[in-house]
């Protein structure tokens, strides 16, 4: 079977090409990848291509498919795997395999380090780690995108399971947030925040009694606040709280909603100094900061107040993505009507993928959406109202987002797979 797929041939060195699949083995399944989320992560792969942990090194020569936020339906299954997967599963991906005979050992992941899985593209073979690992996970919900997005809300599940606390006079870790604590997401309202609130909100086992959200954009404060509203965390017993930090004494300001006692969890999404020294300033007495963001630079340091370690017990965690677990939570959750639609900000067909990975940094907004079978330039959402004076499924996309709240929704991902067709490429 021939697909097309954006491959990774060395830095800054995307192809979009189309080329023939091998037959699959008795170990392997062939699967039909409907939709990808692009991520920062494959940017940093792009640019650090064959000294990256996760390439191969010989990707001149075997180049490897990027994307993996991916979701899709099996087509075939290698006999071994019959009794587990059928022809029109719908399916999820965790890349995080940590399986020692990938092609690059343990840190070997889908949309890394394999020629021919990766989820910027039409078809793809799933190779026999992917589900010996138990990573290949089937979703019952609504549509695809949300299965998509299953691996970054598991990214943020994973990091409110990291979390912890002790009790004075043990040394015994409690995992997790501080069930009734009060809990602060910096930094919080891009795509992984906006997951992070989406998720802490609706949690039933565990919750916080005061949730304040930072950032120093308005405008996506008033977003967020519009997506996730104040009103809609009450009904879960959450005090929620959107604050402006870019004026004033915001270390005070933020301690105050906390009556003076700081925060028992705190949560750095962006990986700036200040923000970091803002985390460690309001943390309470044995209050974890987890910093989340992801540096791109490995020398990046901050200060940290020791003295609060010593006499607070203080402490810091740090997480990147979520494991099997956290994203089979995610899935469940989605399949139970969360809905993730508030991430996405921009969408587009596999024509898209290259221009847009090679300047993601530079592309403003959320989540940026790619559907493998189509064509279709990188498109915001808030754009679709414009574009649709000159083409009507634009503007059939602008009146179903329009009906929820300007979000994408399973109608919309409907609707755009059925007339994509008749879309503009360029």
């Amino acid at each position: 079977m021939k697909t097309k797929a954006v491959r990774l041939y060395g830095k800054n060195d995307l192809r979009l090409e189309e080329f023939e699949l091998p037959a699959i083995s008795e170990d392997e399944i062939l699967a039909k990848v409907v939709c990808d989320s692009l991520c920062m992560s494959s940017y940093k792969a792009l640019h650090e291509a064959d000294v990256h942990k996760r390439v191969p090194r010989d990707i001149g020569r075997h180049p490897t498919i990027i994307g993996h936020e991916f979701a899709g339906e099996v087509v075939e299954v290698g006999a071994r795997w019959q009794a587990h997967f059928s022809a029109g599963d719908k399916f999820s991906i965790q890349p995080a395999l940590n399986y020692a005979q990938g092609p690059v050992g343990i840190l070997s992941a889908p949309g890394y380090s394999y020629r021919y899985v990766g989820g910027d593209a039409t078809y793809v073979i799933m190779p026999r780690e992917v589900m010996e690992q138990g990573c290949l996970l089937r979703y019952a919900g609504r549509g695809y995108y949300p299965a998509s997005l299953s691996e970054p809300l598991s990214c943020v599940i994973g990091a409110m399971h990291a979390s912890y606390h002790t009790t004075p006079g043990s040394y015994v870790h409690s995992m997790e947030i501080a069930d009734g604590g009060n809990m602060a997401i910096l930094a919080g309202v891009g795509p992984m925040g906006l997951a992070a609130i989406s998720y802490a909100i609706r949690r039933r086992d565990r919750k916080p009694r005061l949730l304040v959200v930072t950032d120093i954009d308005q405008t996506r404060l008033d977003r967020a606040s519009m997506l996730y509203p104040p009103e809609e965390a009450a009904k879960n017993g959450i005090e929620l709280r959107y604050v402006n930090t870019s004026g004033g004494d915001a270390v005070a300001t933020l301690k105050a909603l906390t009556g003076g006692k700081g925060y028992n969890d705190v949560f750095v999404f962006a990986p700036v100094a200040p923000v970091v020294e803002q985390a460690d300033a309001i943390l309470c007495y044995d209050g974890c900061l987890n910093f989340f963001a992801g540096p791109a630079k490995s020398d990046f340091k901050t200060l940290f107040n020791f003295y609060n370690v010593h006499y607070a017990s203080t402490h810091v965690v740090g997480t990147s993505g979520g494991n099997t677990d956290d994203m089979k939570e995610a899935l469940q959750m989605m399949s139970e009507g969360l809905d993730p639609a508030g991430l996405v900000t921009h969408v587009g067909g596999l024509n898209a993928v290259v221009d847009a990975t090679l300047t993601l940094p530079q592309i403003p907004g959320g989540k940026k959406l790619i559907y493998t079978h189509i064509d279709m330039p990188l498109t915001p959402i808030a754009d679709f109202a414009e574009k649709g004076k000159q083409n009507p499924v634009f503007a059939a996309l602008a009146q179903l987002c329009e009906d929820n709240k300007g979000l994408w929704s399973v109608e919309a991902e409907e609707y755009l797979l059925a007339n994509a067709g008749l879309l503009p490429t360029g």
